[in-house]
C-alpha cells in the first residue's frame, strides 16, 4: 500500500454546480460536477484556506475552457480566488516548464471531469506527474481532489469503460492501469445515478485485493494517509469489499457469460461515516470520534 501524508478527495461528480435556481438558470449537465458545498472542503483542507492556490487541470475534459471558466465562477462564489487553469492538451504540454513550476508551488491540484483514460495516457512516467505524486506522498498539507474522471483515475488500477446494462457479463467491464495514488483500491463515479454497482461489482471480482469506492453525486471521500476515508457530501459512498470472496467464476467462463460472485461486502457510508482500508473497517465516525463497528462471528 502506497503510504501518502497528503490528501486525497474523490469525488463522484453531480448534476449541479451553483446553479442559481431563482433565475431558473439550467447549466449543461457535463459542466456541473459537483455542489459548492464540497468545493468548500477542497478549501478547508488546503493549508491557506481561501487563500490556498488551487490549479485546476482539465485535461480530461473535451471543453476545456468552459469547464475552467465554470470552475473560476464556483471557487469565486464561496470566496476562493487564488485559481490558476492548466489546459494541458497532450503529453508534450506537459514538459512546459511554466506548468511544473506551478504545481509545485500550488497548495492543492483539482482534476476535472471528462474522460479518465484521457489522464491516464497524457500524465503517466512524466515530469509534472511525478512533481504532484513525490508532493502527495511527502506533503501533509497538499491536496490532490478529483471529480467524476477525475476520481476514477487516482487509483492504480482503473475502470476505463463499461456499460452498466451490461456489466454483468463477462469482460464487458475494461480496466487499465489509472495515475496510481492509491494502489489497493478502484473508484467508480456518478455511482447511484447511472446505475454502476454491478460494473463495479466485477471489477473487484476480478481484483478482489481491491476495495472498491462507488461514489454517489454530490459526494466524495476525503482520504488521508492514504488510508482512512471520510465521507463528505449529501448523497452515498458504497464500499465494495471483496476480500471474503468464496466462489467467483469469472477466471473459467468465456467472455460475454454472465458472472458469479458469492460472498461479496457491501457498506453504505453516508457523510461522516468512514473507513478504514487495510484493516477492512467501517467507521460509524470517521472524524475525531473514529467509532469502529466491531465484527461478531456467530456460529
Amino acid at each position: 500500500m502506497l503510504f501518502a501524508k497528503g490528501k486525497l478527495i474523490a469525488i463522484g461528480g453531480a448534476e449541479d454546480k451553483g446553479t442559481d435556481l431563482e433565475k431558473g438558470e439550467i447549466h449543461r449537465n457535463n459542466l456541473n460536477f459537483f455542489e459548492l458545498g464540497i468545493l468548500r472542503r477542497i478549501v478547508e483542507e488546503s493549508v491557506s484556506g481561501p487563500l490556498s492556490r488551487i490549479e485546476v487541470i482539465t485535461t480530461a475534459s473535451t471543453i476545456p475552457y468552459e469547464v475552467g471558466d465554470n470552475y473560476l465562477d464556483a471557487f469565486g462564489k464561496i470566496g476562493c480566488t487564488n485559481i490558476g487553469v492548466l489546459h494541458i492538451r497532450n503529453r508534450a504540454d506537459t514538459n512546459n516548464k511554466e506548468y511544473i513550476e506551478r504545481i509545485r508551488k500550488c497548495n492543492a491540484v483539482m482534476f476535472s471531469g471528462g474522460n479518465q483514460l484521457r489522464l491516464s495516457s497524457t500524465f503517466g512516467g512524466t515530469e509534472f506527474f511525478r512533481v504532484i505524486l513525490d508532493r502527495y506522498v511527502n506533503e501533509a498539507d497538499f491536496v490532490i481532489a478529483g471529480t467524476s474522471a477525475g476520481a476514477m483515475a487516482m487509483s492504480n488500477t482503473m475502470i476505463y469503460e463499461g456499460n452498466a446494462a451490461r456489466a454483468h457479463l463477462k469482460s464487458e467491464v475494461k480496466i487499465t492501469t489509472g495515475l496510481g495514488f492509491m494502489d489497493n483500491v478502484i473508484f467508480d463515479s456518478h455511482f447511484e445515478k447511472r446505475g454502476r454497482f454491478v460494473r463495479l461489482a466485477q471489477a473487484v471480482a476480478a481484483n478482489p485485493s481491491c476495495i472498491g469506492i462507488g461514489l454517489g453525486e454530490d459526494t466524495g471521500m476525503l482520504i488521508t494517509g492514504g488510508n482512512k476515508m471520510e465521507a463528505i457530501g449529501s448523497g452515498l459512498v458504497m464500499i465494495i469489499d471483496g476480500h471474503e470472496i468464496l466462489h467467483s467464476n469469472i477466471a473459467d467462463i468465456p467472455d460475454g457469460n454472465p458472472i458469479s460472485i458469492e460472498n461479496l461486502k457491501v457498506h453504505f457510508c453516508e457523510h461522516g461515516n468512514g473507513y478504514l482500508i487495510s484493516e477492512r473497517q467501517f467507521l460509524m465516525e470517521a472524524g475525531d470520534g473514529s467509532v469502529i463497528r466491531k465484527q461478531v462471528n456467530v456460529e
